[in-house]
């Protein structure tokens, strides 16, 4: 799987809205590409609404099929 700089929200791969967020090493202090623009106001919205569409199936689902 290659780094995209992009939000899985759903089944589609989003580039977002907001600020640029970047990956920092912790023993470099370097910046890690690929930089990924954080989600805004619609892409929250959206990824809620896929949550909460998701939930009345998962919620009937046993723990053993959930793991």
């Amino acid at each position: 799987m290659s780094l995209l700089g992009k939000m899985l929200i759903g089944r589609d791969a989003v580039s977002g809205s907001s600020q640029p967020i970047h990956a920092v090493n912790p023993a470099t202090g370097e910046t890690l590409e690929p930089t990924y623009v954080g989600g805004g106001k619609a892409e929250v919205e959206r990824a809620c609404e896929l949550a909460e569409a998701a939930f009345a199936t998962y919620r009937e689902t046993s723990l053993e099929e959930r793991a």
